[in-house]
């Protein structure tokens, strides 16, 4: 199983999504995780983000932004997010992101950090797998489509119970899943694999922040995410218990406690 170019194509149209436009606070530019919406990722946690314009992306072939054949980077990722931005006139933001929107996240602050304030990778890492799995979720997804990856992403996103208890929370975002277009989906993993960003968070210059869910398989163990806010100028690890993959919807209150102290 081989990996193809991640970076044969350029940069991929990324569309904004106005979630909350009031308030005079700095606005945040929130990102989603791979297979999800970014208005319903993070819609549990936008009421609790008070007095801050709120602005999210959705990744190719997700939500809002239109499919793509065409391989990028996440570098290219960064550079279409940056686009968005400034056609919504957005020139300086706290950027968050879930995942691989965590990785786009701090792709975009280390590609124009005057314009970013504070980054916050949320279930996220610098460098997220390995190559070898991430092929194999490609090849996956384009021969079975993404509604075959809707039982193993139920495992992963959510902690023991939670579906059960919150099935009208769950079963819109496992949904959208099925709705992701398939090969733009295939892409976004191709980038994430020939992606790491783990030597360049020593450079940045603004704060740096990894919130982990506590049974996270993609952050657990935590030396991975200890080891890069360390390795930050201004680095801070945040642990949520009984969260895993999809922090912002299992404990919203307790994201969005972190990004607005962190805003202040």
């Amino acid at each position: 199983m081989t990996l193809r170019q991640a970076q044969d194509g350029g940069v991929p149209t990324i569309r904004l999504v106005p979630l909350s436009t009031g308030g005079s606070g700095i606005p945040f530019l929130l990102g989603p995780s791979l297979g999800t919406r970014v208005a319903r990722v993070w819609d549990p946690v936008l009421p609790l983000l008070g007095d801050h314009p709120l602005y999210g992306w959705d990744l190719p072939g997700h939500g809002v932004s239109p499919a793509t054949t065409s391989g990028f980077s996440i570098e290219e990722l960064a550079d279409g997010i940056l686009a968005a931005a400034d056609d919504a006139g957005l020139a300086r933001f706290a950027a968050a992101g879930v995942s691989l929107g965590g990785v786009g996240s701090l792709a975009v602050a280390l590609r124009a950090p005057s314009r970013v304030a504070r980054v916050t990778m949320v279930c996220s890492l610098p460098k997220i797998g390995t190559a070898e799995a991430w092929a194999q979720r490609a090849s996956d997804v384009r021969a079975s489509g993404t509604p075959s990856l809707v039982q193993g992403s139920a495992s992963r996103w959510f902690a023991p119970g939670f579906i059960a208890a919150s099935p009208t929370v769950s079963s819109p975002l496992l949904t959208d899943l099925m709705d992701v277009d398939d090969e733009s989906y295939a892409l976004c993993v191709e980038a994430l694999a020939a992606t790491d960003l783990r030597p360049a968070v020593s450079t940045l210059a603004m704060p740096f922040t990894i919130i982990a869910g506590a049974e996270d398989e993609a952050i657990i163990p935590l030396p991975a995410a200890e080891d890069a806010v360390a390795s930050a100028r201004s680095g801070t690890l945040h642990v949520i218990p009984n969260a895993a993959h999809l922090a912002t919807v299992e404990k919203p209150a307790e994201v969005a406690a972190i990004l607005l102290s962190e805003a202040s």
